[in-house]
């Protein structure tokens, strides 16, 4: 197991898959973003300074404002500058712990990041608006990098903060994981029949205290109903913990969900509380409960028949009491025939299950995800709404999701268009199309079709349609009349 910062850090590069030419991408772009970053940074600190308790963490008032901005303008120049050494791995590090010190909320600093982030991409969706190839290369390298420096971040952060509630009761430890933890709540976005009896659901079983298993294909938001569930519970005063199966390997997963004592294994230095215990009387949520492998499998059903876990490298039995949650994309059903996972456990989970309707079943929702993911800035037209609503979402509200950031990236004004959306979605859009007329149709019949299809293509864009059939746009709007294409308010 890693245990030296930049070991770490090194093998998430390699996990994310970070190469030379992302190195070389970001040195291509670094100008250009450091130019803009000044209205970046000042953006940062106005989304930190709206958070409740800034005044109790920045206390030096405008002074020291001016230095944290400082600070942050300097990071930046060394995140795109580089290098990403041993020393740079050391200084972030020191942040995360200085984050705990200070006690900065870091889920309120992770969103204001998202706002940098966002304010990178805008950058260079403008930069390289002519060069979308680029721009795509530059964003995946980007988004790398940026999580990489999060990772760090987050992993100190989460270290000192264990390390210093050690010490403390496990009352006062639970009290302050579910400060730290503390999310605003996120609405589950939908009004569609499926999505009415989920919601039924949830008001239902979310007061009991018995395990609930939520079924669904990835991308449904699994996650949104477990915090809705613990919301509603007894327990909502109580921690809620979070763990993804699929994103920690086997051994570490075992530490992360039991703990581990000091000495159990090579760098176990400290001995360290296993989310069980540190949900201990609350909610504990485990994602992709079907990646499990059989030995945790076996130890996790222990722990829900009879309370008791140990520790890795313990011999001692503790005691907890857990409400759990899970959640799967797998048919578990198929996987016990399989046998690559227990029945046992599948009963045991299965006392309350949650199905979530893929979002290729809620065609009804389409617009109000839309308008959810886009904002009230943003506009567009019933082509754009069609082409969403055609499409058979593989990926779910997820994908949806990101098809509308890049449209937004992409636009060049406030307007979605479906030329922007990702090309396995225009293809699909163009194969659900009308097929032309048959080749006894008459010639005024075949050339309605041809501008009709051209004007949609287009988004009802009068100049590029008339660009695109080769007439001026006086000649465009006579035949669009005669022809009685409606225009549905679109662009000129």
């Amino acid at each position: 197991m890693l245990t030296d910062p930049y070991q770490k850090y090194l093998e998430l590069q390699r996990y994310v898959g970070w190469t030379d030419e992302d190195q070389q991408r970001i040195e291509s772009v670094s100008d250009v973003l450091l130019e803009h970053a000044a209205p970046l940074v000042e953006d940062f600190y106005a989304q930190i300074l709206r958070h409740p308790r800034a005044a109790q963490v920045i206390t030096g008032g405008e002074a020291q404002i001016v230095q944290l901005k400082s600070t942050l303008r300097q990071w930046i120049r060394q995140l795109l500058t580089g290098p990403y050494d041993h020393d740079y791995v050391v200084l972030r590090t020191k942040v995360g712990h200085k984050h705990v010190a200070i006690g900065l909320d870091q889920v309120y600093t992770n969103a204001a990041l998202a706002r940098l982030r966002n304010g990178f991409l805008r950058v260079l969706s403008e930069h390289l608006r002519d060069r979308p190839g680029e721009l795509a290369s530059s964003v995946s390298a980007l988004n790398k990098l940026l999580d990489l420096d999060l990772a760090i971040i987050e992993d100190a952060y989460q270290k000192e903060f264990i390390a210093r509630q050690h010490s403390l009761g496990k009352e006062n430890l639970q009290l302050r994981v579910a400060l730290q933890r503390e999310q605003q709540a996120s609405d589950i976005i939908g009004s569609c029949e499926p999505m009415q009896d989920v919601y039924r659901l949830i008001e239902r079983t979310g007061p009991t205290d018995k395990p609930i298993l939520i079924q669904g294909e990835s991308g449904t938001g699994k996650e949104l109903v477990a915090k809705a569930l613990h919301r509603v519970s007894q327990l909502s005063d109580k921690p809620l913990v979070v763990i993804n199966c699929a994103a920690l390997p086997e051994t570490l997963l075992e530490t992360e969900l039991f703990g581990h004592e000091k000495g159990a294994f090579t760098g176990a230095v400290a001995s360290k509380p296993g989310l069980f215990e540190v949900a201990d009387g609350g909610t504990l949520f485990i994602d992709e409960i079907g990646e499990l492998a059989g030995g945790l499998q076996a130890k996790l059903l222990r722990v829900l028949e009879d309370g008791s876990l140990r520790r890795v490298g313990s011999v001692k039995e503790q005691r907890v009491n857990v409400r759990l949650l899970a959640a799967t994309n797998r048919d578990l059903g198929a996987e016990l025939t399989k046998g690559r996972f227990r029945e046992d456990l599948y009963y045991r989970i299965n006392v309350l299950t949650i199905l979530l309707p893929p979002l290729r079943e809620r065609e009804g929702d389409i617009q109000q995800l839309l308008e959810h993911f886009s904002g009230e800035e943003w506009h567009w037209n019933d082509s754009f709404l069609e082409v969403l609503k055609n499409y058979s979402w593989p990926g779910n509200v997820r994908q949806l999701r990101n098809a509308i950031e890049r449209a937004k990236i992409l636009a060049e004004e406030n307007e979605l268009l479906a030329e922007n959306l990702p090309p396995e979605i225009l293809r699909c859009s163009r194969e659900t199309v009308a097929l032309p007329p048959g080749s006894d149709a008459d010639l005024d019949t075949i050339s309605r079709f041809h501008i009709a299809d051209t004007f949609h293509r287009h988004q009802g864009n009068k100049t590029r349609t008339a660009r695109a059939l080769g007439i001026s746009r006086r000649t465009l709007y006579r035949l669009l009349e005669k022809h009685g294409i409606e225009d549905d308010g679109a662009a000129p």
